[in-house]
């Protein structure tokens, strides 16, 4: 595996393990930073590949594919939290530093772990279970009140793993799934709240900590298609909880690098719902719309150098989702786009286009929060085919 071109003048190597969307928007910012950025791409045509010249080739559930990439860099961080423990172990044996660490990547990786710890730390929840058996399932509905939430603890994704039941024999596939490796599924009560918030921390190894301002996130079918940055009509008090527990969520887990705690509003307060330990969709309205953005701070915080300003440099700014859609040709929608709203900012992941896919995001900052909203999601919606005026 042939070793990154080092830029000149000292600075370090960044590694990331994944080639997906989250590496390869680095690029910019490694470039502004002077840092060589590295990515252990799943494929040579990966994202991240495409933008960034050192991108050799490896599975992130390869041990020796993993161990020889993570040598050649001062430090190595992650695009997705699925890298496997016997994997993490072997870099932090070879003594290479990682950000987040293993102790602390385990409670993205679990939900179940997540919500242990959490409750242990006294961070608000939604009331939930650890169930292998049906009569678990019907014990905790029957206590909770029907329907409930299940997830798989490991694996789920924009709605995936994540399923909403009625009655236990909805989960009979899935708890003998489970059964294989003992794990059990997560069960949780169905909250009826306001909208759902996120709150973006990040964190150094020697312990600087900052936030963004709180954001509302809005999903589509599970998927988050819309942020607002700042949320709107967030009571002072509503957010000051929110970010304190995200900086208490990063202290007590010992977490490094920037990650998300997804939030639903409920009568004014906050419920945490999960945790990503990385640079998040509900950050992307940071890289036009904030001081600094979420990938430079990522790069900040894994090397350890002094934390970027988080604040917001517009009143609002608004990210809209791009989707795949049918048509897989999308650079001839840049000329409407941009002639009829020059202000906006797009953003593309170098993906495959499929119906349903995050292929990229626009961003729109202003004064006026509802015409940004129908900017954006017009952007959105235009490159992605779903109007053609």
């Amino acid at each position: 595996m042939t070793s990154p071109q080092r830029a000149p003048g000292g600075f370090p190597v960044v590694g990331i393990i994944g080639g997906g969307q989250l590496a390869r928007m680095c690029a910019g910012p490694a470039v502004e930073l002077g840092v060589t950025l590295s990515v252990l791409a799943e494929a040579p045509d990966a994202s991240a590949a495409l933008a960034i010249p050192s991108a050799p080739v490896g599975a992130h559930t390869d041990v020796d594919a993993v161990l020889d990439f993570a040598r050649a860099c001062d430090v190595v961080t992650f695009d997705h939290e699925h890298v496997p423990t016997d994997v993490l172990a072997a870099i932090e044996a070879a003594g290479i530093p990682m950000h987040p660490r293993p102790t602390a990547l385990v409670y993205a990786q679990d939900k179940l772990a997540m919500r242990r710890r959490l409750t242990e730390l006294g961070v608000p929840c939604p009331r939930w279970a650890q169930a292998h058996t049906a009569a678990e399932v019907q014990a905790f509905g029957d206590e909770v009140g029907w329907p409930i939430i299940a997830k798989t603890p490991r694996g789920g994704y924009d709605g995936k793993g994540v399923m909403a039941v009625s009655d236990p024999a909805e989960l009979t596939d899935w708890l003998a799934r489970a059964a294989g490796d003992g794990s059990g599924l997560l069960l949780e009560e169905r909250l009826d709240f306001t909208r759902e918030l996120a709150t973006l921390i990040a964190r150094s190894p020697s312990g600087q900590a900052v936030a963004w301002p709180v954001v509302e996130t809005v999903q589509t079918d599970g998927i988050c298609t819309d942020v607002i940055a700042p949320a709107p009509n967030l009571g002072d008090d509503e957010a000051a909880e929110a970010i304190a527990i995200g900086l208490t969520i990063a202290r007590d887990l010992d977490i490094t690098g920037v990650f998300a705690v997804e939030m639903f509003d409920v009568n004014g307060h906050v419920l945490v719902n999960e945790l990503a330990m990385r640079p998040h969709n509900s950050g992307h309205w940071s890289m036009d719309g904030a001081v600094t953005g979420q990938f430079e701070q990522h790069l900040r915080a894994v090397l350890d150098l002094p934390l970027g300003d988080p604040r917001a440099r517009a009143p609002w700014t608004v990210m809209a989702n791009i989707l795949g859609g049918d048509d897989t040709e999308l650079y001839s929608a840049y000329r409407h786009v941009m002639a009829r709203d020059p202000g906006a900012k797009v953003h593309l992941y170098g993906k495959g286009v499929r119906p349903g896919r995050k292929i990229g995001h626009v961003n729109v900052c202003g004064d006026d929060l509802a015409d940004l909203r129908e900017r954006a999601r017009h952007a959105a919606d235009y490159i992605q085919g779903a109007v053609r005026e």
